[in-house]
């Protein structure tokens, strides 16, 4: 599902699905809305089947996203469908963590192509808002010129009197972005200020905070405990085994005939 202009009340869900059952010709999957907690991913698990046996008493393991519920405009057509949870969790909780203003800073970012590759840049780039000026205000190159000479001051008005009425804002407004490598987007003017971009995130699973891991596979207690019925320990086998040799070894021995009068 693509991008749209509502705001709902999460930025970012997944359509987990159960890799083995849609091999099997099933989609048995669940939205899951980020950020969630251990437990709740466990659930979501549980009830899409991971963990559980096949026909054949193998165990689903593996799962994969088929869809995505998006509200950042950029970030949809780079997901893909074995992103890891465990960072889109972490990504949904640091946009969960930023203000409303902070949020439209970073859309504006992505919005310019900036450290949006990978999930793991975005993470990052949550981390380095302060590295981009985003100028709201601002949505084509006259505001830009004109905010540069009138308001900002680059030249002295006082100076230029009769002058200001040939001033060309358009013109020195594209000029300006064009040096600066300036965009202008739906949420405003926008430049990096070249302050040092640093890298948080290394794309590491152990980088992750705990909270956010959830991909861990669920435990199922009742298939555990029949498997721990089923398959004897290596000492019970070893016996069993030395008492069916013992077994057949009485069986090959010749039967003594008694021979006495």
């Amino acid at each position: 599902m693509a991008d749209t202009e509502i705001t709902p009340d999460f930025h970012l869900a997944a359509f987990v699905t159960n890799l083995g059952k849609y091999n099997e010709g099933y989609l048995v999957g669940e939205w899951v809305k980020f950020p969630v907690t251990p437990d709740e991913m466990q659930d979501v698990f549980r009830r899409i089947g991971i963990g559980s046996k096949d026909v054949f008493g193998s165990p689903y393991e593996e799962w994969f996203i088929t869809d995505y519920d998006c509200y950042i405009d950029g970030i949809y057509d780079m997901l893909s469908e074995y992103e890891s949870l465990d960072e889109l969790n972490y990504l949904a909780g640091r946009l969960d963590e930023m203000s409303g203003s902070e949020v439209q800073h970073f859309k504006a970012i992505v919005k310019m192509g900036e450290h949006s590759d990978s999930v793991k840049d975005l993470i990052n780039l949550t981390e380095n808002l302060d590295c981009y000026e985003v100028y709201p205000s601002i949505t084509d190159e006259y505001d830009l010129g004109y905010y540069l000479i009138n308001e900002v001051g680059c030249y002295d008005m006082n100076t230029l009197k009769a002058l200001e009425n040939y001033i060309d804002y358009k013109e020195y407004g594209s000029d300006t972005a064009l040096n600066e490598n300036g965009m202008f987007t739906d949420y405003g003017y926008i430049v990096c200020n070249q302050s040092d971009f640093n890298e948080i995130y290394s794309g590491n699973r152990d980088d992750i905070p705990d909270e956010y891991r959830i991909s861990a596979i669920p435990r199922d207690t009742h298939i555990v405990k029949e498997c721990s019925e089923q398959k004897p320990s290596i000492r019970q086998q070893l016996a069993e085994a030395k008492e069916q040799i013992n077994k057949q070894s009485e069986k090959s021995k010749p039967v003594k005939e008694d021979i006495s009068l």
